[in-house]
């Protein structure tokens, strides 16, 4: 057994970044500022968009784009069950409708056709998801939006520094939502990042973002401008500080480093794991020219592998190696189970599939090589199935 926990994620921290953060301490500006507004042109100057607007978390910028697009009772609004909770809590307290679609059965990830034949005329927005680092076909669901007059927020909390077969990296075209999470592959502490190539929608976001004021705080404070800023509209209060922005941008500088990182990793686990029965990592998506490897996650079918998810996981946590799954469908949540009425969805089955067999193994840029080989090996004796059967 290890003799230190191996977590399934821990953010990779810098003495760069730890000065970075407490350098503004010292500043005497820790909200949001200079830091923040580097963050942002971070993503611009590297995407190419009109906009990128920093807000605490992913889930914050979520809903300031639903709330943008006016969402509310008797809306629906498009997305797949296989994902984080956080979409769409904030489309059911917009009083809007979630509507369900099923995944790719080794990418899960929604299809551009599960996508089309879930539209009616209530469909008022269309939240694709590009899952574990992946990208999803997002020309595909561009071309239904652009037909059908929908507008479509990418959920790119996985895919930051993703990049697709043509090229084209996750952000540069259209709306996309970015997570700055510790476990996500660059972190600000909490924190998220909208970013836009349509100007007005971008600019809309900044305000509902804080207040609803035609400035923020800083832009008053440091551009000499009246302390009495115009309310434009009524907002909310999602203002990343610089305390966090200080981190996000110190490891922004670092994502190709970590994706590359990330790489070598989840290569070694596959070649390593490629002769266990019963556990299966995710597919590649023809989608997909660089994978970000937010994640790296295997399906455990209990009849071929000898195993229980369950079980699996206790085994590998009796090593010291922590696991996670990511992610229990949404329409299995109990709240979600106890109101059918709020939700609507059609064949799910392989969203189910997934959903009770998927875990997410140990992945993060400090880890060694011998760590990988050391969950490979707990695996090996958690899985009866490879008993016999060669390194």
């Amino acid at each position: 057994m290890r003799p230190e926990f191996l977590p399934f994620a821990r953010p990779s921290i810098s003495d760069e970044d730890v000065q970075a953060v407490t350098d503004v301490l010292r500043s005497g500006w820790i909200t949001t500022g200079v830091k923040c507004a580097e963050l942002e042109a971070g993503f611009t100057d590297r995407l190419g968009t009109t906009s990128a607007v920093a807000t605490t978390s992913a889930t914050a910028a979520m809903h300031l784009a639903l709330v943008a697009l006016g969402i509310g009772p008797g809306d629906e609004v498009i997305t797949p069950s296989m994902t984080w909770v956080s979409t769409v809590n904030m489309i059911v307290r917009l009083g809007a409708t979630p509507v369900f679609v099923d995944v790719d059965r080794e990418t899960l990830m929604a299809t551009a056709a599960g996508i089309d034949s879930a539209v009616t005329d209530r469909t008022r927005a269309i939240i694709p998801v590009d899952y574990a680092g992946a990208a999803i076909d997002m020309a595909g669901i561009r071309a239904i939006g652009v037909a059908r007059g929908i507008p479509v927020i990418e959920d790119a909390a996985h895919a930051i520094g993703t990049r697709r077969s043509d090229g084209e990296e996750v952000g540069q075209v259209g709306t996309a939502i970015f997570s700055l999470h510790p476990i996500k592959t660059i972190t600000s502490g909490e924190g998220g990042v909208l970013v836009t190539d349509d100007e007005a929608f971008g600019e809309n976001i900044r305000r509902l973002r804080f207040h609803g004021l035609g400035v923020d705080a800083w832009e008053r404070g440091q551009q000499g401008r009246s302390p009495q800023a115009e309310v434009l509209e009524p907002g909310f209060k999602y203002n990343l500080p610089d305390m966090n922005a200080a981190l996000g941008l110190s490891q922004f500088h670092r994502l190709d480093e970590f994706i590359d990182r990330r790489r070598d990793l989840a290569l070694r686990y596959r070649e390593r794991l490629a002769s266990i029965p019963g556990l299966t990592p995710l597919g590649d998506a023809e989608t997909t020219g660089r994978h970000a490897w937010h994640l790296f996650i295997v399906r455990v079918d209990p009849e071929t592998a000898g195993v229980d998810r369950a079980d699996f996981m206790a085994a590998l946590k009796s090593k010291n190696i922590g696991t996670g799954i990511h992610f229990r469908a949404i329409h299995t949540q109990k709240w979600f189970v106890d109101h059918p009425d709020r939700w609507r969805g059609t064949d799910l089955a392989n969203t189910e599939w997934n959903s009770d067999r998927i875990c997410s193994l140990p992945l993060f840029p400090d880890m060694s090589d011998a760590d990988v080989d050391d969950v490979v090996a707990a695996i090996r004796d958690a899985v009866p199935s490879s008993s016999g059967v060669p390194a």
